[in-house]
């Protein structure tokens, strides 16, 4: 039997030792002055930390199942995939609303459109502090 708490914590592991090594080809700077390979390498030390306490974590809670629902994978994938087309052609903000509200069809807990409405709310200032704070290039409007 899988335990999904431990595939939780393996799958963490790997996605930041992929993120991480490929941010070891560029330069690091100084935290004064950070370079363009800072950023992704600390923020793959945290999830590589995160996952190791999850796999942990596992050998000290009761284990539980692990189901593979291909519904939901394709749900969500379909919802990456029509953020990016729809940030692409028509811009972010729309690409997040749809992402959201797309996405939330794969949860287990009923449908609720203003849940919906506030976590997307939610992204979108995320995504204008990104822009306007940062100085960060994003297509929002």
């Amino acid at each position: 039997m899988n335990d999904r708490n431990l595939v939780r914590g393996l799958f963490l592991m790997a996605i930041s030792l992929a993120f991480g090594l490929q941010s070891l080809r560029y330069p690091m700077g100084q935290f004064s002055r950070a370079g363009p390979g800072l950023f992704p390498l600390l923020v793959s030390c945290l999830l590589f930390l995160i996952g190791v306490i999850t796999v942990v974590r596992s050998r000290f809670v009761e284990r539980v199942h692990l189901e593979l629902n291909l519904k939901n994978i394709a749900i969500i994938l379909a919802s990456l995939g029509g953020f990016a087309l729809i940030s692409e052609h028509v811009n972010m903000i729309t690409g997040i609303v749809f992402m959201v509200f797309c996405a939330s069809i794969a949860g287990t807990s009923s449908y609720s459109v203003m849940r919906n409405l506030k976590i997307a709310a939610g992204l979108v200032a995320v995504a204008l502090a990104f822009q306007k704070l940062l100085s960060f290039n994003l297509p929002l409007y």
